[in-house]
């Protein structure tokens, strides 16, 4: 049943009446019936019977009767927990098998405590409150959500502990479940690497001193090295010594797919800077197990492709908005130029813009032009005098818009383009969730606890590219930060009225609707009755 507005005559002649109608269903059509009109609406405002009628329906609603009782601040909030995250990503755990597997690991051992529910307290700490496990033993207090209230920090502590151990097993059950999940086989896979420094000035075997993306050379770290398919997913992941540069890491997680998930024909697409003359042997040398490769070049190091691959003359094709290309062919080396038209004018009027200031400021002297790098590139110095360098513009102007891949495959050029192309999709994706992989801080003393700490974060970041994903899917655009704000505002109110305990949930606010919806989670009721009501807490205690 609902109130509908009946209109009736026209112009100033207008009236609008207020009817009870009810729905039913006659055969395959729904049709409307009306049991009540209650009468004009401008008089029933205007005398108050529509008021007095709603109250009087209000009393047979306890939804109704609690939500008037709080907004007229009668009754007093026992407790507040955040609710939205719990709800969204505990979704997302499930749909994903995590407590099943996590309890088939868990196995014979003898746990006092959920293991499951420990992990995705980690997890979630990690999305919403990242800190220790001493502030997240207390954070765990402040979220409603099943199994919370009973862990503490022990509990915290063991379950890193547990998760170092079965950290491999756990990682190969979760890649064959998830292709089995989403139906997909891997054929394309991303590599790229980050790292991460610990708040512990003692290095050991896994944390060293090495290059600090951070710019934290005075603290150890570890390199982290994640693979993850086409959709951006995490497939696998790999912890470095933290003074293991790139293409060893590189190296490492190739070894580390071949030998834990027994592949097939792979292609790996990896950015120029994970490139070497030695991954590239590792990849296609291979005796049995063998990967095919797009990989990204670099136009101005690797002569071959300066010198011989851009100088080649070639009729490029169209093969997507913005995008052309042409195969090149060195001594059975496979190449494939792209070219970006739109990029290409952004990238010669840059140039100019350079070149013009370049020539205002030849007169002032060496030092105010070398001493610019974006000016340097563009001249040449000879026994002291500085002219411009006509050449290198022209070279840097082959460069325009273009960049060049180098295949294994046979696949089309188009094809290969549009692979790499998917690379800068994931690339996107993997910076914009970096932030869950660049796990501080980081406070364990032991390296098997800061490799349980680190796995925690993996299973935080299988949850973040699961929402993300989602919410791509269904055209919504939202930063993350943004997101997880308006989560946390959805909260759990536990409030006690007339000797009835009562939950309340707060409104969903910004974004956190779409959330809800990409997770497939029906927002809680607005009210639910508890239990009777017990004794409150003592001064700064939380119910659990």
């Amino acid at each position: 049943m609902f109130v509908r507005v009946k209109r009736s005559g026209t112009g100033p002649h207008t009236r609008e009446y207020l009817q009870i109608v009810e729905s039913r269903r006659d055969g395959r059509r729904v049709r409307q019936h009306v049991i009540a009109t209650l009468g004009r609406r401008d008089q029933l405002v205007a005398d108050g019977t529509l008021d007095h009628l709603l109250q009087s329906l209000a009393r047979f609603s306890e939804r109704l009767r609690v939500v008037e009782r709080v907004r007229a601040a009668s009754v007093q909030a026992v407790t507040t927990r955040a609710w939205g995250p719990a709800l969204v990503f505990g979704r997302l755990w499930e749909s994903q098998g995590l407590p099943a597997v996590l309890r088939a690991h868990a196995g014979q051992r003898r746990f006092e405590f959920d293991v499951e529910r420990s992990c995705f307290a980690l997890a979630l700490q990690r999305l919403c409150a990242p800190g220790s496990d001493l502030q997240g033993a207390a954070w765990v207090r402040t979220v409603e959500c099943p199994g919370f209230g009973a862990l503490d920090l022990q509990h915290l502590y063991r379950t890193v502990g547990w998760l170092a151990q079965v950290r491999a097993e756990l990682e190969t059950d979760l890649f064959w479940r998830d292709r089995d999940l989403f139906s997909d086989s891997l054929d394309l896979v991303f590599i790229d690497t980050t790292s991460t420094y610990l708040y512990r000035p003692e290095e050991t075997p896994l944390r060293r001193r090495g290059y600090s993306r951070d710019r934290r050379p005075d603290l150890p770290q570890v390199v982290l090295c994640v693979a993850v398919d086409r959709h951006g997913w995490p497939v696998a992941w790999d912890i470095l010594p933290g003074n293991t540069a790139d293409i060893p890491a590189f190296v490492a997680m190739l070894t580390t797919l071949r030998a834990r998930f027994r592949l097939g024909r792979v292609v790996v697409v990896a950015d120029r800077g994970m490139v070497s003359a030695q991954t590239l042997a590792l990849l296609e040398g291979h005796a049995t197990a063998p990967f095919d490769f797009i990989v990204g070049c670099k136009l101005r190091k690797q002569a071959e492709v300066s010198e011989e691959v851009l100088a080649r003359a070639g009729r490029y094709r169209p093969v997507a908005e913005n995008l052309e290309v042409k195969e090149v062919v060195v001594e059975g080396r496979r190449y494939v130029v792209c070219r970006n038209p739109l990029e290409a004018k952004k990238d010669a009027a840059a140039r100019a813009r350079i070149v013009a200031k370049l020539e205002a400021a030849l007169g002032q002297g060496p030092k105010a032009i070398l001493g610019n790098r974006g000016f340097a590139r563009f001249v040449r110095v000879d026994k002291g005098a500085v002219t411009l360098d006509r050449a290198a513009i022209e070279r840097d102007a082959r460069l325009d818009g273009k960049f060049v891949l180098r295949t294994s495959t046979a696949l089309d050029a188009a094809d290969v383009a549009r692979a790499y192309k998917s690379l800068w999709r994931v690339e996107r994706t993997f910076r914009e969730t970096k932030s869950t992989l660049e796990v501080r801080p980081v406070f364990h003393h032991r390296d098997d606890t800061t490799v349980g700490h680190i796995v925690g974060c993996f299973l935080a970041l299988r949850l973040e590219v699961d929402l993300q994903r989602r919410l791509d899917e269904r055209g919504v655009e939202v930063a993350w930060p943004d997101l997880m704000r308006d989560l946390a505002e959805v909260k759990a109110v536990e409030i006690v009225l007339d000797g009835q305990r009562y939950r309340l949930r707060t409104d969903l606010q910004g974004s956190a609707f779409e959330a809800f919806a990409a997770a497939g989670v029906r927002p809680p009721s607005v009210v639910t009755p508890l239990a009777t009501a017990s004794p409150p807490p003592p001064t700064g205690e939380v119910a659990v």
